[in-house]
């Protein structure tokens, strides 16, 4: 049994002893594990949601946040594999769908079993170019106008010298973590991927969202959502109504399939109707 109330990276969390799946959710750049805070209200009731929370922002803006993803994944791995005592899915937005496919490679590489799916979100698939490279070194100017463009922050931020000068170290070095990233080829996950798109988005285009089949030898699957890169704020009810659905059914394969590294009989049951 883990033992959660002393930890800094898992927040807005309540502990589920009951739960069968355990669902880590990652920030998108510049924001923190409060945007995830009321999903386990939302999604079904034997997933133990953990909004990770990262460096530099929330309540550990004293910390440095990290530049480079390959050093946020080791950390990452070290603290988090005491809580892969039970199967688990990965969740991320953006930056955070990057950090999600890399921690699935890395549980890979250790050997850690367990990962039931990855959720991938408002990114295009890692072995597609950066579409928007070197945003971390603009000038301040440069920088605020990129960031309207990707329509996330709020403009009375924007405006504000004083909460820019806040926000600033944090964007900036969660845009190097992304800009800094070097895909390497590898073999493709065993588990099912399940991406989710904004039709609006300007920055991820749809095509990029579907690359990500390339990137599991098992289950593909897609969701495209009205609104833009921000899409899991404005049409929240939808996100969370799929994403339970796909959790039930993970859920469900768990139940009849107890050995979760067997991914055959697993792609069977996930191609049958409901």
């Amino acid at each position: 049994m883990v033992t959660h109330n002393t930890d800094t990276w898992i927040v807005h969390h309540k502990p589920n002893s009951q739960a069968k799946l355990r669902l880590f959710c990652f920030p998108y750049a510049g924001s923190n594990a409060s945007i995830y805070r009321t999903w386990a209200s939302h999604l079904p009731a034997d997933v133990d949601v953990c909004p990770i929370q990262l460096p530099g922002r929330g309540s550990r803006f004293k910390e440095p946040p990290f530049t480079h993803l390959s050093p946020l994944i080791q950390t990452l791995i070290r603290v988090l594999t005491p809580y892969l005592d039970i199967p688990f899915a990965f969740f991320g937005h953006s930056m955070g769908a990057l950090i999600s496919f890399e921690l699935a490679r890395e549980c890979r590489r250790r050997h850690i079993t367990g990962l039931q799916h990855l959720f991938v979100s408002g990114r295009g698939a890692p072995h597609l170019p950066d579409p928007n490279p070197h945003l971390a070194q603009l000038p301040d100017t440069e920088f605020i106008e990129k960031l309207r463009h990707y329509k996330g922050t709020p403009e009375n931020v924007l405006q504000s010298e004083e909460l820019m000068a806040l926000f600033f170290p944090i964007l900036r070095a969660d845009f190097a973590v992304c800009e800094t990233y070097v895909y390497w080829e590898g073999a493709p996950l065993s588990c099912p991927i399940t991406a989710f798109g904004g039709f609006q988005d300007q920055t991820v285009r749809t095509d990029t969202v579907l690359a990500w089949r390339r990137q599991t030898e098992t289950i593909f699957k897609h969701y495209l959502f009205p609104g833009d890169h921000f899409f899991l704020h404005s049409n929240q009810e939808a996100l969370w109504q799929s994403l339970a659905q796909e959790l039930e059914q993970v859920i469900h394969t768990l139940v009849a399939w107890p050995n979760p590294d067997s991914y055959k009989e697993r792609d069977d049951a996930w191609s049958r109707p409901n």
